[in-house]
């Protein structure tokens, strides 16, 4: 019995003496932990200030934030850990090893959460504009994490990935206040360019949606011999783009048929740029 209390005092006594030969290092420990968890609080409340001007991408920047403030936090956890001692290398590896693990599995899923950062720190575009890539085109409704919607003009939802609209080519229709409609007219090569240049200016005065400046560029793009390609471009407001567009096109018809304009082959392209 004497002996089992000896040795239990001596056990309690090595613990008591590690504990207070480790006792400077445990306080270092806490004392970085809690640093590091209030530098957290502190730089996910200056990004929040900072990003949530970004209303278009709340949910990339939410992330953003979260993850920027747990990866404080793990730094401050192994920084702690460092300092009691405890190798941290071998953690890290273990972390780095399932990080590339896991970063081949999801490379696709990565790219996409990469690619959101560029959208939403580049802004190629923002919610509301009318956008094409590839071959899909639509009015951008929602900057998510992964994906971006863009609603068609006949109220469809497509979902494309962000990878795709970083990867290629991106046409931003309403990123300009001014845009222009090109028309072009094949004509026969008998038509009198004079009554053309006639029509395609009343139309133009006549429309107060066509602005002045810059003036609408008309005249004769090239001929051979059996068409002439007539191009008239004005230039219009970009909210006003559709509604002009169809209207010159029905006025143009009337303007045509009043004064016998032939077409040869295709009768009127509307193209735009």
């Amino acid at each position: 019995m004497e002996q089992s209390i000896i040795k239990q005092t001596s056990i309690f006594g090595k613990y008591m003496q590690f504990f207070s030969e480790k006792l400077p290092s445990i306080a270092v420990a806490a004392a970085t932990l809690i640093i590091g968890v209030l530098l957290a609080k502190f730089v996910k409340k200056v990004l929040t200030k900072v990003l949530f001007k970004y209303k278009s991408s709340i949910g990339i920047i939410s992330f953003l934030i979260h993850f920027i403030q747990a990866v404080i936090i793990i730094l401050a956890c192994m920084q702690a850990l460092g300092g009691l001692g405890i190798n941290t290398n071998s953690l890290l590896a273990i972390i780095g090893a399932a990080g590339f693990s896991i970063g081949f599995a999801f490379k696709e899923i990565l790219s996409n959460l990469g690619s959101s950062m560029i959208i939403l720190f580049f802004k190629p575009f923002e919610i509301g504009d009318y956008i094409k890539c590839v071959d899909v085109e639509g009015t951008v409704g929602e900057i998510q994490l992964f994906s971006t919607t863009l609603k068609t003009v006949d109220n469809k939802l497509i979902v494309v990935p962000n990878f795709q609209l970083t990867s290629n080519s991106v046409i931003n229709y309403t990123a300009q206040n001014m845009r222009r409609i090109d028309f072009v007219f094949n004509v026969e090569y008998d038509t009198d360019i004079k009554v053309l240049y006639e029509i395609v200016n009343r139309v133009f005065d006549s429309e107060k949606r066509v602005l002045k400046t810059p003036e609408p560029l008309v005249g004769v793009d090239s001929m051979n011999n059996n068409i002439i390609k007539f191009i008239a471009k004005p230039w219009v407001k970009t909210d006003d783009y559709w509604k002009v567009y169809y209207e010159l096109m029905e006025r143009f018809k009337n303007e045509f048929d009043s004064n016998s304009i032939r077409f040869s082959r295709v009768n009127i392209v509307g193209s735009i740029n």
